[in-house]
């Protein structure tokens, strides 16, 4: 099948075509924001496209009803919707994403493909909140934990650069982007994340604040402050862009470099949590045979390698000062014989969806 894949992310909109044998005809990248101008320019860039057999859609979060990719009808769109305060960056661009693409294209079948299908079998001992049973139950309070799909693509990458099956790998896979989470990754199955309930969790983000004591918004309501507020400033108005007045990681490297105070302490606080988490997702693993970076940042920032391996040596990890700043692409970037392996692989979530899409029409298990 040719599949279309739609990618709605943090801080962009993908849209990829992809032939029956995966072989990428188009890919097209659209900046967020602007609802009705990102209609029409979906709009005519899909018109151009020959006509897929399927579209395959990403979506952040499937709740506990859906931990497979699944054929989107009305009763999974009423139930996607439901989901949408979940995962406000997200959610609603690719609800919003889906109802455009299926104006293009009438009768073309849309699967949905969910990040958080690769964590639906996390162990009890990392999913479970220390919450009452009737919450827990009720609402549905567990770490569902996100990217997933980057993940599960991460993963068997990483495996195949290295000539072996992830059946025998312990990997911390780092998605470092403009959302950012990683996952422990032990044989192929996640048994750790960054991420919880909702994708707020973790890492320093570009706008998110990652994780913090709950007792903060709770004392923020009790002082006042309305939680339609509180929602926005963690969404959108905290993490990198709190700390040194925006997101985006060049130009923050730039302005370091330059001795920006403000952006120096941003990196610093970034650097001091990706450090810490990445050492608990090793401990989740008991052990570390591969490092595995990917999503923008994870891809293109060669300091941030250098930075986070450093911090992880007494793990065993190490990195070519070479082959880190020469990487393009998919690449193995530390030195030969090194105890852990670190790995630069580029994300392809298309790739994931097209699979799940194809695994969901056909019946056949995903890759």
């Amino acid at each position: 099948m040719r599949i279309l894949t739609v990618n709605p992310g943090s801080s962009s909109l993908k849209i990829s075509l992809l032939e029956p044998d995966d072989a990428l005809h188009t890919r097209i990248e659209l900046p967020t924001g602007g609802a009705d101008r990102q209609a029409e320019r979906v709009l005519a860039q899909v018109a151009r496209l020959p006509r897929p057999d399927a579209v395959g859609v990403r979506f952040v979060h499937g709740g506990r009803d859906h931990t497979r990719p699944v054929l989107i009808d009305e009763e999974v769109t009423k139930r996607l919707y439901a989901l949408a305060d979940l995962a406000p960056l997200h959610q609603p661009q690719s609800l919003y994403a889906l109802g455009e693409i299926r104006r293009a294209l009438p009768g073309v079948p849309a699967v949905a493909c969910f990040d958080t299908a690769f964590h639906a079998d996390l162990p009890d001992a990392a999913a479970t909140y220390a919450l009452p049973v009737e919450w827990r139950e009720r609402f549905g309070l567990r770490r569902y934990g996100f990217h997933g799909l980057s993940h599960a693509y991460a993963t068997r990458r990483a495996a195949e650069l290295l000539g072996a099956a992830p059946s025998g790998l312990r990997m911390v896979v780092c998605h470092l982007g403009a959302g950012a989470s990683l996952a422990a990754v032990d044989g192929g199955r996640s048994v750790d994340t960054t991420m919880g309930f909702t994708p707020l969790d973790g890492l320093v983000m570009a706008t998110r604040a990652g994780a913090i004591d709950p007792g903060i918004p709770l004392w923020l309501l009790a002082h006042g402050v309305p939680a339609r507020e509180i929602g926005d400033v963690l969404e959108h108005r905290s993490g990198l862009r709190a700390l040194a007045g925006t997101g985006d990681m060049r130009r923050l490297r730039a302005r370091a470099a330059s001795g920006d105070e403000a952006a120096e302490a941003a990196l610093a606080v970034y650097h001091h949590r990706l450090r810490a988490a990445a050492a608990a997702m090793t401990a989740a693993l008991g052990g570390l045979d591969a490092l595995v970076f990917t999503g923008g940042v994870g891809e293109h920032d060669p300091d941030l390698r250098r930075r986070l391996v450093a911090g992880m040596a007494h793990l065993g990890a190490e990195i070519d000062p070479a082959l880190n700043a020469a990487a393009r692409g998919d690449a193995l970037i530390s030195p030969a014989g090194a105890r852990v392996a670190t790995i630069v692989v580029t994300a392809r979530e298309d790739l994931e969806i097209a699979a799940g899409t194809r695994s969901a029409l056909t019946g056949t298990a995903a890759p």
